[in-house]
């Protein structure tokens, strides 16, 4: 999952959060505000009729104080104007059939959900009655009980809890939807980040980062620009450690070569020079031991050896493409390959491009590859057909592509892993030229290919 998307679902799960504490904070302060409004309408009450009490005791001072509340007067229209809408205020002592006096409840606050209606007084409590005396000096005076509506109390939680959820809302999604585009803008370097990665790893180190603002962007944007400078000073490195253990190699073959052609080749031909005079003895004495049969055979094992001898050679000198060209030398290579047997599969060769101006190493390298690759479908395969492509592909990215596909099956997997002397010298001639190698399964066989740049 994008680290984007997780930002942003953990903010919505946050904005989700603060949403329902904020709607439980709600309802309790609008449940709970039923109660102040009580006993402020008991407040007032009590002291207007404070005052209509004081009002008639001056004007009425025969009476008993029992007896000067309560008075008409106090229920008036004034008095009402005191009670909060869904609070019912009586007087006590009460006069007989007398009825609260109630705030306008009608109308008050939508109606509720019955679920709504059931939870709120569960786990808020009901709402308790509040008495004041209508004169703390006066006992006599009576007091002022103010009960509040059960149900217009739901009703009004319930109007102030849909205003603020209205609110809540627009602002939950105002913040989620600015906090998301502010997540993503700042994380919109992270891509370059990856994209310069993923250069990276096909090959192009030094790739430049834009100049990021965040501080700790700008520091891993600093540690990638910093890592592929290492690892482009550590492929030149390796590809100039690999090139020179190549011309050491090539010292080493040449040097074997010599050795192989100067004693080994010269004692082969004193074998064979012996085995045929003693060949000829034997015929000239009619002798019939069996020892010109064995001087005959010893000849040809003798030529078999040098026959092979000569192989070995071919492989261990000097490159062709020093001497005739990469053109010329792979049309010897096949032709080499072709004029051995008449039952050996059929090789075809494509050439492509220019390639009279290609020398030195790239030259080399090409002709290593084709001539591994040819030997081992020809030795290690089954192949009717092997088709040895070349192609110069010009342009920016001048590169020679070196492609051998055969049809003699083969586990292209295994082969890739394989560890022989023969792919893993090729895979360093092309490393160390700055190209790259890969070994796919093919139409019933394996195809190799290798692309060498020409301005490495």
């Amino acid at each position: 999952m994008r680290l984007v998307l997780q930002l942003v679902a953990r903010l919505l799960l946050i904005v989700a959060l603060c949403l329902g504490a904020a709607t439980v904070w709600a309802t309790f302060d609008a449940y709970r505000s039923v109660d102040r409004a009580t006993a402020a309408s008991a407040q007032r009450v009590a002291q207007a009729l404070q005052a209509l009490y004081w009002h008639e005791l001056l004007l009425r001072s025969s009476r008993a104080r029992e007896h000067l509340l309560p008075v008409p007067e106090w229920r008036t229209l004034d008095t009402m104007k005191l009670i909060s809408p869904g609070v019912c205020v009586e007087f006590q002592p009460a006069v007989a059939f007398e009825k609260p006096l109630c705030g306008q409840s009608e109308g008050l606050g939508k109606t509720p959900p019955r679920w709504f209606a059931s939870i709120v007084p569960i786990f808020l409590g009901s709402h308790a009655e509040v008495v004041r005396p209508v004169s703390p000096r006066a006992a006599a005076a009576g007091t002022v009980v103010a009960t509040p509506d059960a149900a217009a109390a739901i009703s009004l939680a319930w109007e102030y809890i849909l205003n603020v959820i209205d609110v809540a809302l627009l602002m939950a999604a105002a913040i989620a939807l600015l906090a998301s585009l502010a997540i993503a803008h700042t994380l919109a370097p992270a891509r370059a980040i990856v994209t310069a990665l993923q250069r990276m790893a096909r090959g192009h180190y030094r790739t430049k980062l834009p100049r990021f603002r965040s501080m700790e962007l700008a520091m891993i944007g600093g540690a990638v620009g910093e890592l592929g400078t290492r690892l482009e000073e550590a492929t030149e490195q390796r590809a100039a450690l690999t090139r020179r253990l190549i011309e050491i190699r090539d010292d080493e073959r040449r040097a074997l070569a010599r050795e192989l052609h100067d004693e080994f080749g010269q004692n082969l031909a004193a074998i064979l020079a012996f085995a045929d005079t003693i060949e000829t003895a034997s015929a000239k004495q009619n002798r019939e031991d069996g020892i010109a049969q064995d001087a005959r055979m010893i000849s040809q094992a003798t030529h078999h050896l040098m026959a092979s001898l000569r192989d070995a050679l071919k492989r261990l000198r000097n490159p062709l493409p020093e001497e005739l060209g990469l053109e010329a030398s792979l049309v010897n290579l096949v032709d080499s390959w072709r004029s051995q047997s008449a039952a050996r599969p059929t090789i075809q060769l494509d050439l492509r491009g220019d390639l009279t101006d290609i020398s030195g190493p790239a030259a080399t390298t090409a002709y290593r590859v084709a001539q591994e690759c040819l030997t081992n479908a020809l030795r290690h395969g089954a192949a009717r057909e092997i088709s040895l492509r070349v192609e110069r592909r010009a342009g920016e990215d001048d590169a020679l592509l070196i492609r051998v596909e055969d049809d003699g099956g083969g586990d292209a997997e295994r082969v890739a892993r394989s560890a022989g002397f023969g792919l893993t010298g090729i895979r360093e001639r092309v490393a160390a030229a700055g190209g790259s190698l890969s070994i796919l399964p093919a139409r019933g066989g394996l195809s190799v290919a290798a692309t060498i740049p020409l301005a490495a």
